[in-house]
């Protein structure tokens, strides 16, 4: 190799390792970037009121009861969240996925009450399908209740949890407790994706800062006399 080429190569080693240096770091700065975008190809948001939170995978929750262990309890269902979210004492003490009815069967929106609890009922309608957990919404076969969650609308109108948040469920509430199932024609989108803080009233189920004229009530609160455990008449 004669003396020329030996001066070109001496003098493009600092130039490619330049070049070298400045790929290598730019690599390292998208690289994160990169990841959390593979990582989030197909997200499924669950952005609360004023603070986003970690999406929860189909059947997945999280129950921590020790956070509130006083006061009224209510649970607040969002059929667009596909999420279910309790209070007590004005403080949430869990969340988790759901499944609710399937279009043609959809679950109604509306204020409820617990008028029933069954650790283990057989459906009347569907080949005496096991609910564990059940908790009726109404008499006409709305009900909370354990089942499969694939992460979408899939029941025949009742609310499937995750077997283990339909068990802390049901051991925490009693006769009564308010249930509020919600979407976008009966509630606004501080209820449809709430947060730590209860975002209604624990005994009447109405948003906070807004009368009964301003909200679409579907479901209507029983009376006493309807809230008294009785024949079961049907259940999905």
């Amino acid at each position: 190799m004669d003396t020329t080429s030996r001066r070109h190569i001496f003098h493009r080693a600092p130039l490619v390792a330049l070049l070298t240096t400045a790929v290598l770091a730019a690599l390292l700065v998208t690289r994160p970037a990169l990841a959390q975008e593979a990582a989030g190809a197909n997200p499924i948001q669950a952005v609360t009121a004023g603070t986003s939170e970690i999406t929860l995978a189909p059947g997945k929750y999280e129950w921590a009861p020790e956070r509130s262990t006083e006061g009224p309890l209510v649970v607040v269902v969002s059929l667009p969240e596909q999420m279910a979210h309790v209070y007590r004492g004005g403080v949430r003490i869990g969340r988790s996925t759901v499944s609710s009815g399937r279009a043609g069967n959809d679950t109604p929106p509306g204020i409820y009450n617990i008028l029933q609890k069954k650790r283990m009922h057989h459906s009347n309608l569907y080949n005496s399908a096991p609910m564990p957990f059940m908790q009726r919404l109404t008499w006409d076969g709305i009900a909370l209740h354990a089942g499969h969650n694939p992460g979408y609308p899939a029941s025949h109108g009742c609310i499937r949890l995750p077997k283990g948040f339909a068990e802390a469920l049901f051991d925490v509430t009693e006769h009564g407790v308010t249930v509020v199932v919600a979407d976008a024609t009966t509630n606004s989108s501080d209820v449809l994706y709430p947060g730590d803080t209860v975002p209604v009233d624990a005994i009447t189920g109405r948003e906070r800062g807004r009368g009964v004229d301003d909200i679409a009530l579907a479901g209507t609160p029983p009376t006493a006399e309807s809230r008294a455990p009785g024949v079961v008449v049907a259940s999905k």
